[in-house]
């Protein structure tokens, strides 16, 4: 058996594992081990020696800290109740308008990923936040579920964000660099979700405003939200600005958000051990995703199969925005049946060198990296609410309990359609994601 045949077929093996419902994980294993054992004809060694040196290497690596403590930050955020304030505040100012509480649970969305970094955190927080108010004030149970779903995919746009963080270790990019680039995008992001939920009330008709705040109200409000705010300006700020590295921003901001949910008394001694098991509990599922991730690559690299694909689309005659288009459309296709850091682990390896050989714009490397960083991540939020398996669906359907998932996936088609003008935007336009990083 070829190399290239081998990596074709560890694969095929590795999809059919995913789709009998295999964790991701595990099947990354299994497809990498049998590129080693193939290669090999069935000596252990080879594989053993180097799981044992990847293991080593890959979860002693400093950076990764980062991922346990922003996990907790948004546990503590997810359990202490901040959620509510943000979401009043933002009702505070905007409730009023029309369609004033479907750009409310959008904002509280972005809020809480500023603080939080998970879409799957934000989506079934706000749910239990934002879908009460919705409904009580009649918005269908379509727009309802469709405008939390869409607004809980800004929980992995907006900084911090795990699956940078997880890019910035399979690609040895900057993590505050991809921060910083990320911002403009998801700016541009809460936009395009505030006007969809605009156009989408007008449309539909019946959804009831809100009585609008006095000054009093919003500043009680405003003050109220402020601790959230000075973490995330802490921790971001501290990021920018060179003053902490993003290990350490980050243990402030899960120690500021700890204070914070005690003290508004959402966390106690049964919050703090539902906390620190879900902390234990996820970063075990990425620490095993990304050693999975990194045997699969290592396999995958003995075959040839990367370097083989890369000689193919630089002797295809392709243009480099074909080739781009072609992974971006392949990503929304995984997008629709696998969740989104099974999509980073599994498709970086092989579509970054593809991207970093290919010419675009006149770009440096150092640029490149970054922008289809930040295109990876809007297509693999996009994936989150895209039939018939994104994750944001399931999470809120379930948590509205009498709306369809029919119903839910049917409104969240003009989310779609504002995500798809974003990253046409950001594909013609890479400044946008560069702009603040040559400031």
């Amino acid at each position: 058996m070829s190399g290239l045949t081998l990596g074709l077929s560890a694969l095929g093996i590795l999809m059919i594992l995913l789709m009998l419902r295999i964790h991701v994980g595990v099947t990354m294993l299994v497809g990498g081990a049998v590129c080693f054992l193939v290669l090999n004809q069935g000596d252990t060694s080879a594989l053993l020696y180097t799981l044992n040196n990847l293991a080593y290497s890959r979860l002693s690596n400093y950076d990764l800290a980062v991922i346990p403590l922003f996990v907790l930050m948004g546990q503590f955020a997810t359990h202490g109740g901040l959620s509510r304030a943000i979401f009043a505040c933002a009702s505070a100012f905007v409730g009023h308008l029309r369609g004033g509480l479907g750009m409310s649970a959008i904002g509280a969305c972005a809020g809480f990923g500023a603080i939080c970094g998970s879409s799957l955190a934000t989506s079934a927080t706000m749910s239990q936040v934002a879908l009460p108010e919705l409904r009580r004030h009649n918005y269908s149970g379509r727009l309802a579920t469709a405008t939390v779903a869409a607004g809980g995919t800004l929980g992995i746009l907006i900084p911090p964000s795990v699956p940078l963080i997880i890019y910035a270790v399979l690609t040895q990019e900057s993590i505050a660099k991809l921060f910083v680039a990320a911002v403009l995008p998801g700016v541009l992001a809460v936009v395009g979700y505030l006007l969809v939920s605009r156009i989408m009330v007008a449309r539909e008709g019946g959804a009831e405003n809100i009585p609008k705040a006095s000054n009093a109200e919003r500043v009680m409000a405003l003050l109220r939200v402020l601790p959230v705010v000075g973490v995330f300006l802490v921790v971001i700020v501290g990021i920018y600005g060179g003053w902490s590295n993003p290990t350490e921003a980050a243990s402030i901001g899960a120690a500021a958000c700890g204070i914070l949910a005690y003290i508004q008394g959402g966390l106690r001694w049964q919050g703090l051990r539902a906390c620190l098991l879900g902390t234990a509990e996820t970063t075990a599922m990425i620490f095993l995703v990304l050693l999975g991730a990194d045997l699969l690559t290592t396999g995958l690299a003995l075959t040839q199969l990367p370097a083989e694909l890369a000689d193919w689309v630089k002797g295809s005659g392709l243009s480099p925005m074909l080739v781009l288009v072609a992974i971006l459309l392949l990503y929304i296709l995984l997008g629709c049946v696998m969740d989104s850091l099974a999509m980073i682990l599994l498709t970086i390896p092989i579509f970054y060198p593809l991207i970093m050989g290919l010419d675009y714009f006149g770009m440096t490397e150092a640029q490149k990296s970054i922008w289809f960083g930040i295109l990876a991540l809007m297509v693999v939020e996009l994936g989150l609410i895209t039939p018939p398996l994104g994750m944001n669906l399931f999470i809120v359907q379930r948590a509205a309990g009498d709306v369809s998932y029919q119903e839910t996936a049917r409104g969240v088609w003009p989310f779609i359609a504002s995500d798809l003008v974003r990253i046409a935007l950001l594909v013609m336009f890479p400044g946008i994601s560069l702009y603040l990083l040559g400031l």
